[in-house]
């Protein structure tokens, strides 16, 4: 990989993170659960990770404040964005090297290359507005303005993005503020239009935005609690509860963790019990899916140790 401007910048604040906390790139890759030549190679500019978790985790360890978090999470996105874009092509193995040429003949070429770039320059500038606008379409998202769009910003961008959320059923107010519910919002877009659930709006992102083939239309909370309490037969009162308390009912609610994981739908399943269930993102989103898995957690002791925080909540408000 080449390293490019963003890719530099995000290594630079990984950097600045590690030499703040005073530890060593063993100790910190241990805790971010990746190894020691994998964070050398992030920290150095060398690649950039896939998965943001791994660089929540490692900015955790770091003890970054929740500003730095965001900071990180912007710098990441458009490192991540840019990373394919500066791969350059792979030479040619076993091409014989050309025959020597005099210094006269290598000056006539070269000058007549240079007028063949010029002419074509010319070309290329005279037609690249229109080039540019037939492409893009006039879609903000495409222009320079919006490289990515991520968490903390706070612009027309945003408020692009947020609108087409709200066209395809999304449910958010636009207000060109990326917080906690447009993240959430385009992180269950995500998932439904079968992308990497990042959190970001990159160029894949962008593309399906615009497409307008993902609906984010789901149940009801009416819908949703009748089927809680038809499943939870034993107590469904309290099951809605939980679920309300844990997505207000809403089949796509999306929660991040500290540790850089996320829960996902009705009875918010996190990545370690959707694996434990044989599910995915997409699965929890399905209500009915979601209900039924989450029924599955309670028979085994037929309690809701799974969600102790709600279950705490109910304890607490019932005294």
């Amino acid at each position: 990989m080449i390293a490019s401007a963003q890719t530099d910048k995000f290594a630079a604040y990984l950097r600045a993170l590690k030499a703040r906390s005073g530890r060593g790139f063993d100790r910190l890759a241990k805790q971010a659960g990746i190894s020691g030549s994998s964070l050398h190679r992030y920290c150095s500019g060398l690649s950039v990770p896939a998965d943001y978790r791994v660089v929540h985790s490692f900015a955790k360890a770091c003890g970054a404040s929740a500003e730095e978090l965001r900071e990180l999470h912007r710098l990441w996105a458009l490192a991540d964005a840019d990373k394919d874009a500066v791969a350059g092509p792979d030479a040619t193995p076993g091409t014989a090297d050309p025959p020597r040429r005099t210094a006269t003949s290598r000056t006539t070429v070269l000058f007549a290359v240079l007028v063949t770039l010029v002419g074509v320059l010319v070309w290329v500038s005279a037609d690249r507005s229109a080039e540019s606008s037939a492409e893009t379409g006039g879609r903000l998202l495409y222009s320079p303005k919006c490289p990515s769009v991520t968490m903390g910003q706070r612009d027309e961008c945003v408020a692009e993005v947020q609108g087409l959320l709200a066209r395809v059923d999304g449910k958010l107010a636009v207000d060109g503020s990326f917080g906690p519910e447009t993240l959430r919002r385009l992180t269950a877009f995500q998932v439904l239009a079968g992308l990497p659930a990042k959190g970001v709006v990159d160029v894949p992102t962008k593309d399906a935005l615009y497409a307008q083939r993902t609906s984010m239309e789901t149940w009801s909370p009416a819908r949703v609690e009748g089927r809680i309490r038809e499943v939870f037969v034993e107590a469904p009162d309290t099951a809605v509860a939980i679920a309300r308390c844990s997505s207000f009912l809403d089949p796509l609610w999306v929660l991040p963790n500290t540790n850089g994981s996320r829960n996902w739908g009705v009875f918010q399943l996190s990545d370690a019990r959707l694996r434990d269930l044989d599910g995915t993102a997409l699965r929890a989103f399905d209500p009915a899916w979601n209900i039924e898995a989450a029924h599955r957690l309670w028979t085994a002791r037929h309690d809701f140790h799974d969600w102790p925080s709600c279950e705490a909540a109910l304890t607490s408000t019932a005294h």
